[in-house]
C-alpha cells in the first residue's frame, strides 16, 4: 500500500513535534525523555511513535527539518528582499541553524552512533542554496561574482563559532558585517 499524504491535522502535529523535539534536544541534550517532547507539542506518546518510530528517527528528522527551512528560505529571502539584503539575512540564520545544530551534539551522536547519517546532504543543500544567493547577488551587481560558495561557507562556519559563546551574538553580528562587505561588488 502506498503512503498517503498526511492530512493537515497530521501534518501539524508532526511540526510540533520537531519543532518541540528541536528544543528539548538542544537545551537538555540526548536525555530528553521523548513524553517530554510530545506534551510541549501538545500531543500523545502515540502521535509521537506514529510519526517517529525511535528517538533517533526524531532527532534525524528535527536536525533535517532545521536544514530544509534553512535551505529552503533562500528563495524565500530572495523574492522579498534585494539580494544582499537576502543573503545578509540568510547568514544571521545560518548562525542561528549551527548554533541549534551544536546545542542537538549529543543527540545527533546517537543517530549516528545506530547507524545513520544525519548530515550526508547537508553540505550540498547548504552550498545550493548559498550559491542561488551569491548568484543573485552577483546578477544584481551587490555581491562579488568571484567569490565561491564554499569560501563563504566556510567563513560563516568560523562566525558561527563565536557566536555560539555566551553574550557573543553581537560580535557575530559584526563579523557577518565584516563578511559582507567583503563581498560585496566594488566599482571603480
Amino acid at each position: 500500500m502506498p503512503d498517503r499524504p498526511l492530512r493537515a491535522d497530521a501534518l501539524r502535529n508532526r511540526q510540533r513535534l520537531l519543532d518541540a523535539a528541536v528544543q528539548a534536544f538542544s537545551q537538555a541534550g540526548a536525555e530528553v525523555t521523548l513524553d517530554r517532547v510530545a506534551k510541549e507539542a501538545g500531543v500523545g506518546i502515540g502521535t509521537l511513535y506514529r510519526h517517529f518510530p525511535s528517538r533517533e528517527a526524531l532527532i534525524e528528522a528535527a536536525y533535517r527539518n532545521e536544514l530544509e527551512k534553512l535551505c529552503d528560505a533562500a528563495p524565500a529571502l530572495l523574492a522579498n528582499r534585494p539580494a544582499d539584503v537576502a543573503l545578509r539575512t540568510w547568514m544571521d540564520r545560518f548562525v542561528d541553524y549551527l548554533a541549534t545544530k551544536r546545542g542537538m551534539a549529543d543527540a545527533l551522536r546517537l543517530v549516528i552512533a545506530s547507524g545513520a547519517n544525519p548530515y550526508a546532504q547537508s553540505r550540498d543543500l547548504l552550498l545550493a542554496a548559498l550559491g542561488e544567493l551569491l548568484a543573485a547577488g552577483a546578477a544584481a551587481g551587490a555581491v562579488r561574482a568571484d567569490v565561491a560558495a564554499a569560501d563563504v561557507l566556510a567563513s560563516l562556519s568560523g562566525v558561527s563559532l563565536v557566536a555560539g559563546e555566551p553574550d557573543q551574538h553581537a560580535q557575530a553580528g559584526r563579523l557577518l558585517d565584516l563578511l559582507m562587505d567583503g563581498l560585496r561588488h566594488r566599482t571603480g
